[in-house]
């Protein structure tokens, strides 16, 4: 596992954005994992945030592209964050753009804040974690219909691997219907293996019986 995914796992155990027990999710399933990225609302915390957004970004997309797109809302955060450690960490120094969930009709009208896109444009959409995937079909829509610029991928921060209502994840579907390639920074078989390490746990308190809880889940849930 390359450094800044270790990193950025522990990042989300340092700031309690990663927890273990008993959690129900949406879907109705009893998940012994949970994420919450809204845990990471301080400075330091989206800095570093953007850091590991723009790592996975360096390490996985070599196409150029021009601009970094966030979803509203949770997304707004992360393409700010990104842009800003893009060039301050690896001096790549591209646009923002991001949606209002409601087009204005007075001042700087339109549903898009930031640059303005077109087909000439090549964008990386940053999000947070991909449940049944809803917000990113919208995201992809309004891109169609506000420029329809080249996307070239979606970076996420955790990829539960995790069965939708089929035998295949959101992740999958979107990928396979609408041809875009996903890039999350870590996934559960990443996390697997750091809580492996016995002093990583003890370090945050985790029993060895927890990795078989999640092993468990994925074998009921899990896609490959």
């Amino acid at each position: 596992m390359k450094e800044y995914k270790k990193e950025f796992i522990n990042f989300l155990l340092e700031s309690n954005s990663l927890k273990f027990g008993e959690f129900t999710l949406k879907s109705g399933r009893l998940s012994p994992y949970f994420l919450n990225t809204g845990m990471l609302y301080t400075g330091e915390a989206i800095n570093r945030l953007g850091n590991f957004y723009a790592s996975a970004i360096v390490d996985n997309i070599k196409d150029q592209y021009s601009s970094i797109f966030g979803p509203a809302y949770k997304g707004i955060p992360l393409a700010i964050a990104t842009v800003n450690s893009l060039y301050a960490d690896y001096k790549i120094n591209v646009n923002y753009s991001f949606n209002r969930k409601e087009a204005k009709d007075h001042g700087d009208m339109g549903l898009i804040v930031g640059k303005t896109l077109s087909k000439s444009d090549s964008v990386i959409i940053v999000d947070d974690v991909i449940t049944a995937g809803t917000a990113v079909r919208e995201t992809i829509d309004i891109l169609e219909n506000q420029g329809n610029p080249k996307i070239l991928g979606v970076v996420i921060s955790v990829d539960r691997m995790e069965k939708g209502t089929g035998e295949k994840s959101a992740i999958q579907e979107i990928s396979e219907s609408a041809n875009i390639n996903f890039f999350p920074i870590v996934n559960i078989l990443d996390i697997l293996e750091f809580l492996k390490d016995s002093a990583l746990r003890e370090k945050f308190g985790i029993k060895s019986e927890m990795i078989t809880k999640m092993e468990e889940y994925r074998s009921k849930y899990g896609v490959a």
